[in-house]
């Protein structure tokens, strides 16, 4: 509900907002997030803590908002941003530039450890307004894959100052995003609607599959695997339609599920439970979408808390190995969505989601926090 979210209100229009990922060990909620921002004079990478864990009501339930523990000016609006590990995280600029910028625990500052400058350009390196945006980074630490407006695919590694491999022409439109399938592979979404493979062991430049969607070849903006069933992907087009698509078999998408009314920007799966997923849109909303349970159910959900829920069903072609998400059943096929901000009006441009916890940030120069996802 939403009184376990905290707001904070941050004078920037928040293009990315990430978790710190967890030690493997660790059993406590995620406890700082980073952003970035666009379309402002200055932008900023900035390190927060979410709040205060040590505040906990008689309820159990967060008190206390956001704080800045610290940031840094960063050239060009922030397009993507991944942690490395839990020091180190890699940003994307809209210059083409990609930098890896420390946070120092000790003394809360934030400095910038390694630039790739224009990584990604449209004519050549050496020319002042080369620059061609670098749209999506995505880490295995110590790689680094980046993708951007000019179709270039490069491969970095924190501790190298060359690239270690680039794909100059891996695509003739603009690549969007990018995310591993395995260690060897990547995943890229471009701007008329495909979906590719690329193994890095290979060194042709040819992706090894290419999946599109049907007919419109409307742009895909986001992709994101399960975590589990590596086969599984989720991808978010321009239209607000989610996808999912099923790589073992097929070229297109196994579903097409109607979601947002305008542009889906990012698509997660919960890293740990990934029966639930979470998109976000243009459009200002964020939906949970829960394929966890029976929702035939569960009538009551229907407006609980004030939250709206669309029963979805869908049906697909059969399955060797049932998923939720890929269910060859369409009188099981059901989920439950709820759209968790109904009334936000500007763009939802980033979600991120650990644990109990989901970090969201706006067009409405705030970002949000709520700890208890599953309350």
């Amino acid at each position: 509900a939403m009184e376990d979210v905290s707001a904070k209100f941050v004078s920037q229009k928040i293009s990315r907002t990430r978790w710190r990922p967890l030690p493997a060990a660790a059993l406590q909620p995620p406890d700082l997030f980073a952003t970035g921002s666009w379309d402002n004079e200055d932008n900023r990478v900035s390190i927060w803590s979410a709040g205060d864990l040590g505040n906990a009501g008689l309820n159990g339930e967060y008190h206390g908002e956001p704080h800045l523990l610290c940031d840094i000016q960063h050239n060009g609006d922030v397009m993507d941003m991944q942690f490395l590990d839990q020091e180190r995280i890699v940003v994307a600029s809209s210059t083409g530039t990609v930098t890896i910028f420390r946070h120092h625990q000790n003394n809360q500052t934030l400095s910038a450890n390694h630039r790739w400058e224009k990584a990604h350009y449209h004519v050549d390196q050496d020319t002042s307004c080369g620059g061609a945006a670098c749209t999506g980074v995505v880490c295995n630490n110590p790689e680094i894959v980046t993708v951007g407006e000019d179709g270039r695919i490069n491969l970095f590694r924190a501790d190298q100052r060359d690239a270690v491999r680039t794909i100059d022409n891996a695509d003739s439109s603009t690549l969007h995003a990018v995310t591993f399938l395995r260690t060897t592979e990547i995943l890229t979404v471009n701007s008329i609607g495909q979906l590719k493979i690329w193994d890095l062991r290979q060194q042709r430049n040819e992706p090894s599959q290419i999946f599109s969607l049907a007919g419109d070849r409307v742009p895909l903006h986001c992709v994101d695997r399960h975590p589990n069933q590596q086969h599984i992907v989720a991808t978010g087009g321009q239209d607000g339609m989610l996808s999912i698509w099923d790589i073992r078999q097929g070229t297109m998408p196994v579903s097409l599920l109607n979601a947002h009314e305008a542009e889906m920007w990012e698509v997660h799966f919960h890293p740990s439970d990934p029966d639930h997923l979470f998109t976000c849109s243009e459009d200002g909303s964020l939906w949970h979408w829960d394929t966890s349970t029976n929702v035939s159910e569960k009538p009551s959900f229907l407006h609980q808390g004030g939250r709206s829920t669309a029963y979805l069903s869908h049906s697909t072609i059969n399955q060797s190995v049932v998923s939720a998400w890929l269910s060859n059943d369409p009188t099981k096929d059901r989920m439950e969505i709820t759209n968790l901000i109904p009334n936000q009006t500007l763009s939802v441009n980033s979600l991120d989601v650990l644990g109990p916890c989901l970090v969201y940030g706006t067009d409405a120069e705030a970002i949000y926090v709520n700890r208890q996802l599953f309350a």
